[in-house]
């Protein structure tokens, strides 16, 4: 891979996130390479075209200007740069199931999806606001999100699983992902979609969130 792609990729790795300045900036401090944001901009979209870039979010300014999008690694390139979780994990949830029957595991993994929720912190907002605040969130997490309005409510999207190479054999992590939309918008949706069973995304419609 390109050496500047690369230490994009480290640097989007090592923060979470990233606007186009940040990396600009990083990448003269951390790597001494003098690049222009045009450039940047190149990079994250071949990096994208190659899945490993997320799509970006649009983050509006606490202060005057532009707004700004939010880059991040998509879950491809996690599978760049070792790691072991999904073994971990995957064998956590094979000794739970060995050691509690299922409503204990079901206990464990709401209460994991409950302080989930709480981490996230989404106050009390408008509507839209609000929506914008929790999918920013599920973005930070990995879940490519989106949301929309419907005509019996609200709809989110995930189009992305950080998990699917365990919840595909096991669906505890979708279970708690359904208990963390539920807490992030207070209401217990109504599952309509769900890409382990072929639909284009996970999709959960919330009737009432106001």
């Amino acid at each position: 891979m390109q050496d500047t792609r690369k230490n994009m990729l480290d640097i989007l790795k090592d923060r979470g996130q990233a606007t186009v300045e940040d990396i600009v900036d990083l990448l003269r401090e951390r790597f001494n390479q003098a690049i222009t944001a045009v450039t940047v901009r190149h990079h994250l979209s071949v990096l994208q075209q190659q899945g490993l870039i997320a799509e970006p979010v649009l983050r509006h300014r606490s202060t005057p200007g532009r707004p700004q999008h939010i880059y991040r690694l998509s879950e491809k390139a996690q599978d760049i740069f070792p790691n072991n979780y999904r073994r971990l994990v995957s064998h956590l949830i094979s000794e739970l199931r060995e050691q509690l029957p299922d409503n204990g595991i079901n206990v464990i993994f709401e209460g994991v999806a409950e302080q989930m929720a709480v981490d996230a912190g989404i106050p009390a907002l408008p509507l839209a606001e609000r929506m914008d605040a929790i999918v920013l969130y599920l973005n930070e997490q990995g879940y490519e999100a989106s949301w929309e309005a419907n005509h019996e409510g609200v709809i989110i999207h995930t189009r992305n699983c950080p998990y699917h190479h365990i919840s595909n054999r096991d669906d505890t992590l979708c279970q708690m992902d359904f208990k963390l939309i539920a807490a992030l918008v207070g209401s217990v949706p109504r599952r309509i979609g769900r890409m382990a069973e072929g639909d284009p995304t996970c999709a959960y419609l919330i009737p009432d969130v106001t």
